[in-house]
């Protein structure tokens, strides 16, 4: 399913996180809008986790109110 076996985790540079910071325990609404933009676009590209992102993108589209 994961076509990124082939990476070494231990050669990424992945970006610092404060883990200090306290999260709030839910997306906030502008959060959920955004990460719903990534799932569209993730779906409309195609390739091995567009039906995923499609499936994904449509229940959290029907358990938020809308941007306009």
């Amino acid at each position: 399913m994961d076509d990124y076996a082939h990476l070494d985790l231990d050669e990424i540079d992945f970006a610092p996180v404060e883990y200090d910071e306290e999260r709030l325990p839910l997306l906030t609404l502008g959060e959920a809008h955004v990460l719903l933009g990534v799932l569209r676009t993730v779906a409309a590209e195609g390739g091995p986790v567009a039906a995923a992102a499609d499936g994904l993108s449509k229940e959290i589209a029907a358990r938020i109110p809308s941007q306009d």
